[in-house]
């Protein structure tokens, strides 16, 4: 006898829906099968799709920006994204330039996530290293962290890493095979004046800035060898060319992750009375930009959502300066994906970040992969709920085609029946 069995759902599968019955004992899919079998308990999902649950492998709870931490904590955003039918999260550890830091800044991560409720990872995060890099590297996997993240701009703040580091981190990469994340700008193409005000948002970080240094580390990659992965692609512009110049190379090492807000929201939102709450890097583009993201929507391997949340006091400010960059959106970002691209979204946002990132465990609804699934009820309607801790959310009002019901997590229900099911960091 099973200990649960989930029923009557089109389960996603190799592409497709079928209906079919879920049957899963402790943490682990036992069987999916269209026979009806024993079990001692019974969910009813009444031709809801049944779903892998998400990985967001891009999101910054309990970020510190030095005046101020993002608003999500590990508690807080995991419950968000349970809502949102992810239960797998990959965050970034503090930026630092040398071995030692870097495993201080890994102790304190892991005590700050311990709250979590959902399954978490993270990226070792590197700034204009001082150290020998191999050691680094070393030390990273020691730790056991896959992948990590650098930044061709922010060098006012002396987060950015240089070239001749990049180099070698990618020959890193290729020879203890690892992923290298990259916040990619061109730094001497972002304009920082004092003077500016949120409205001026696209001519700080203009579109060319993406595009120019997108090009020249895909050069690197093929040149040099190594796994390199675009965070937070922005502009459809950038996409058509790196088609273009390095299709030998796009998503088999150089790979792309864009996030729902390019997907639905433009530049002109940051022009509006209230466009400090649009206000994130890269921007928002263009709605021509927007179009060519949609339409190169196939040549995107993974989603995530950049989730870094604030209240609206700590974005309403006129200067520019004044603002901390970034949105939530973790709870909503299936909702936004697939009301565009349906279940071409879906190994988008699961099985193709288990293959970037070692979680062959799940991602998929297989017979021993891990029991993380959501059942998703299809019924057009309007975003209207929120689960975060902050007071805003640009995703309200918003239309989608469904919405999460249930989220299971390692044989137990995170959500069920839209009521969240933890507690004190207990599962029950």
């Amino acid at each position: 006898m099973f200990d649960i069995r989930i029923m009557n759902g089109l389960v996603y599968q190799n592409g497709t829906f079928q209906k079919k019955h879920v049957y899963i004992e402790g943490e682990r899919i036992k069987d999916i099968s269209s026979e009806i079998l024993e079990a001692k308990e019974t969910l009813n999902a009444s031709d809801s799709l049944i779903l892998p649950a998400l990985i967001d492998p891009h999101v910054h709870f309990n970020l510190d920006l030095g005046k101020i931490h993002s608003r999500d904590d590990f508690l807080s955003g995991s419950i968000q994204a349970a809502f949102g039918g992810v239960t797998t999260i990959i965050d970034f550890l503090d930026p630092v330039d040398n071995p030692n830091d870097l495993e201080s800044a890994y102790r304190k991560r892991m005590e700050e996530a311990k709250n979590s409720c959902v399954d978490y990872f993270f990226h070792a995060t590197i700034k204009n290293p001082k150290c020998n890099l191999e050691e680094f590297v070393l030390k990273m996997q020691e730790l056991g962290i896959q992948s990590l993240k650098l930044f061709t701009t922010y060098s006012d703040s002396g987060r950015r890493t240089d070239d001749d580091a990049i180099i070698q981190l990618l020959e890193l990469s290729e020879k203890y095979k690892f992923l290298l994340l990259a916040h990619i700008e061109d730094d001497d193409l972002i304009t920082t004046n004092d003077e500016f005000t949120f409205r001026d948002l696209n001519r700080s970080r203009p579109n060319i800035a993406e595009t120019k240094e997108a090009l020249k580390l895909a050069g690197f990659v093929r040149e040099h060898g190594g796994y390199l992965y675009m965070v937070h692609v922005s502009s459809g512009y950038t996409i058509e060319k790196l088609k273009a110049d390095y299709s030998d190379i796009l998503n088999k090492r150089f790979f792309l992750e864009s996030c729902p807000h390019y997907f639905v929201f433009t530049s002109d939102e940051v022009q509006k009375e209230d466009g400090f709450l649009y206000t994130l890097a890269p921007p928002l583009r263009s709605k021509e930009e927007m179009c060519k993201l949609r339409e190169h929507f196939h040549d995107i391997f993974a989603i995530g959502t950049d989730h870094c949340a604030f209240f609206i006091d700590d974005k309403n400010h006129y200067l520019l300066k004044d603002i901390p960059l970034g949105i939530g959106g973790i709870e909503y970002s299936f909702d936004i994906m697939y009301r565009l691209f349906e279940k071409k979204i879906i190994e988008k946002m699961s099985s193709n970040l288990c293959s970037l990132y070692n979680l062959e465990d799940r991602g998929s609804l297989e017979p021993g992969k891990l029991a993380n699934l959501f059942v998703y009820d299809l019924m057009e309607n309007i975003i209207d709920d929120f689960h975060g801790f902050t007071d805003y959310s640009v995703y309200k009002g918003c239309m989608r085609k469904g919405r999460v019901v249930h989220t299971m997590h390692r044989g137990k229900f995170l959500v069920r029946n839209m009521t969240f099911n933890y507690q004190l960091g207990k599962k029950i």
